[in-house]
C-alpha cells in the first residue's frame, strides 16, 4: 500500500469516527439528563419555552405515554427509567422494529418506512382510541422522533385502502420536494397529523418531546405535526400537489379526495377557516368504527374545538440536527481540523448541493489544507424512474466522486450518511468517496455515470468496501455531511 493509499485510509478512518462519535454524544439518554429530570413526581423542563418549568405527575389520575417515530423505543425506556413504577401509566409505541425488552404497559407496533404498512394503521387506531379516553385529569406525553409520517399513518377518508396511501407516499418521496413541502400535503391527508392527535385529547394536559429530523424553522414539520397546530392550509397543500404535477401520480382513491370540495381543514391558526375533524361526523371517520359503541356514541355528542386542543400544550425539543453538527465539529477541531459548518445546502437537490459543498470545500482548503466542511440536513432526489440500490447519502457521495476524479495525488474525502442507519432501500448508512473511487469501480466493472442514472449507488459502493454501516442506530437527527482534507504528502 503507498503512502497516498495509507493517507486516504486514514481520512476514511477520521471522517467515520467523527460521525460515530457526533453521534454518540447526542445519546437521549444524556439530552433527558440535561433537559427534562424526573425526581419524585416532578417533571423538570430544563428547555427554555412557554408552559410549566415543572409538572407534577401525581395531580394526574392517568398518563398516557404516545411514542412514535425511529427513535420511539429509546425515547420511551429513557423516560419509563426515569418515571419508576408509576400507577396508571399505559401507553402506544410505533417505530420500524420491535425492540426485544418490552414493557407490558406498551402495546408495540411495527410500522414501514418508507412507506406505512398494516402496523401503521393499526398503532394509529389505537392511538387515537387510547386518547378519546383522555380527560382534564389525564397528562398524554407523546415522544415524536422522524420517520413517524410513514411509520404513524391513518387517512382521513375511510375509503383509501393502505395500498392506495403507500402509493400516495411513493409518489410524495418520489417528487423531490423538501419535507416542508411533502410533510404540508400529508398534515391534510391523515387522521393523526397536523395537530389531529392533540385534537383527539382536547381536555387533557399534553407535553411533546420532540427529536427533530427536518429543519427547525418550524417544530409543525416533524412527523408531520400530529401534536402542533396546523399553519399551513389546504390551499398550500393543493399549491404543493400542482408544483410537482403529483395529482396524476395519486391513485384514484387519493385524486378523490383532494378533490373534494368539503376537504377538512386542519386545526390550527391560519388565515383560511374551513371545517375542522371535530365537525365531521364521526361515523365517517375511519378508524370509529372500531371503538367501543359507548365510545362513539360519546363521541357524536363531544365536538373538542381548536382552543381545547392546545390550551394545555407544551412542545419541548430534545435534540436536533444542529446538536448533531456542533457535536461534530468539537470532535472535528480536536483532531487537528480547522471545522467549519455550513448547513446552506439543507433540501437541496443532491447534485446542486454537492457542487456547491466542493466549491466551497476547494476554496476553504486552499487556505486551510487541514479542513473538515461539516453540513447537516438532508437533500433531496427526484426519482424519474425505478430506482436500483441506493438513498440520497450514496447518490451524493457517488455525484461527489465523479468531481474528486479529477484531483491526482490529493487526500480528499467525502462522507455522507443519515444518523438512522438507514439511507433509502439499503442496509447502510452512507458512503464514503475519494479521488480513487470512480478509477477502483471502473477496475471492478462498475459504470458510475450509469449506477448514478440509474439511482443504483449501493452496489458500487459494497464492492468498494465504501458504504458506511452501522445498522439501525435508535436515533434521527437527519444526515450528515463530511468534506475532509490533508496536505499532500512531502
Amino acid at each position: 500500500m503507498t503512502a497516498s493509499d495509507l493517507a486516504l485510509e486514514s481520512l476514511h478512518a477520521a471522517a467515520t469516527s467523527i460521525f460515530t462519535q457526533a453521534l454518540d454524544a447526542c445519546r437521549i439518554e444524556s439530552a433527558f439528563d440535561h433537559r427534562i429530570q424526573i425526581e419524585g413526581s416532578l417533571l423538570r423542563r430544563r428547555i427554555a419555552g412557554d408552559g410549566p418549568s415543572e409538572i407534577d405527575l401525581d395531580s394526574f389520575q392517568r398518563i398516557f405515554v404516545i411514542a412514535v417515530g425511529k427513535a420511539a423505543p429509546a425515547m420511551l425506556d429513557t423516560l419509563f427509567a426515569r418515571m419508576s413504577r408509576r400507577r396508571g401509566v399505559r401507553g402506544i409505541c410505533c417505530s420500524g422494529q420491535l425492540p426485544a425488552k418490552r414493557n407490558w404497559r406498551i402495546r408495540y407496533f411495527e410500522g414501514g418506512h418508507p412507506l406505512p404498512n398494516e402496523d401503521s394503521f393499526a398503532a394509529a387506531r389505537a392511538a387515537l382510541t387510547m386518547l378519546r379516553k383522555a380527560r382534564k385529569d389525564t397528562l398524554v406525553i407523546f415522544l415524536i422522533s422522524g420517520g413517524a409520517s410513514a411509520l404513524f399513518d391513518l387517512p382521513l377518508d375511510a375509503d383509501i385502502s393502505l395500498e392506495d396511501t403507500m402509493l400516495f407516499h411513493q409518489a410524495l418521496l418520489a417528487s423531490g420536494a423538501p419535507i416542508t413541502e411533502i410533510n404540508t400535503i400529508r398534515k391534510h391527508f391523515s387522521a393523526v397529523k397536523g395537530g389531529r392527535l392533540a385534537l383527539a385529547a382536547a381536555e387533557a394536559t399534553k407535553l411533546s418531546i420532540i427529536l427533530p429530523d427536518v429543519p427547525l424553522r418550524s417544530i409543525d414539520i416533524v412527523a408531520s405535526g400530529p401534536t402542533v397546530p396546523d399553519h399551513t392550509t389546504i390551499d398550500e397543500a393543493l399549491a404543493v400537489i400542482a408544483k410537482y404535477d403529483l395529482m396524476a401520480k395519486f391513485p384514484a382513491s387519493v385524486r378523490d379526495f383532494f378533490s373534494r370540495a368539503d376537504l377538512p381543514e386542519s386545526p390550527g391558526n391560519k388565515s383560511r377557516t374551513g371545517p375542522l375533524l371535530s365537525r365531521i361526523p364521526w361515523k365517517d371517520i375511519p378508524w370509529a368504527e372500531s371503538l367501543p359503541a359507548g365510545l362513539r356514541r360519546s363521541l357524536a355528542d363531544s365536538q373538542p374545538t381548536e382552543e381545547d386542543a392546545f390550551r394545555n400544550s407544551i412542545f419541548d425539543v430534545l435534540l436536533s440536527s444542529q446538536d448533531f453538527v456542533e457535536q461534530a465539529q468539537a470532535i472535528a477541531e480536536k483532531q487537528g481540523y480547522l471545522a467549519i459548518i455550513d448547513n446552506s445546502c439543507d433540501d437541496w437537490d443532491y447534485a446542486a448541493a454537492a457542487n456547491y459543498l466542493l466549491n466551497r470545500f476547494h476554496s476553504l482548503r486552499r487556505q486551510h489544507p487541514r479542513c473538515c466542511l461539516i453540513s447537516g440536513g438532508e437533500v433531496t432526489v427526484t426519482l424519474n424512474r425505478t430506482p436500483g440500490a441506493g438513498g440520497r447519502n450514496q447518490q451524493f457521495a457517488l455525484e461527489c466522486a465523479l468531481e474528486l476524479a479529477s484531483y491526482t495525488g490529493e487526500n480528499l474525502v467525502v462522507f455522507s450518511a443519515g444518523s438512522d442507519g438507514i439511507d433509502g432501500n439499503t442496509r447502510s448508512a452512507g458512503a464514503i468517496a475519494d479521488r480513487t473511487t470512480v478509477s477502483r469501480a471502473l477496475a471492478f466493472g462498475f459504470n458510475p455515470e450509469q449506477a448514478l442514472a440509474e439511482f443504483n449507488a449501493c452496489p458500487l459502493f459494497t464492492a468498494l468496501g465504501d458504504t458506511v454501516v452501522t445498522g439501525p442506530t435508535g436515533h434521527n437527527l437527519r444526515d450528515l455531511r463530511l468534506l475532509i482534507s490533508e496536505p499532500p504528502e512531502a
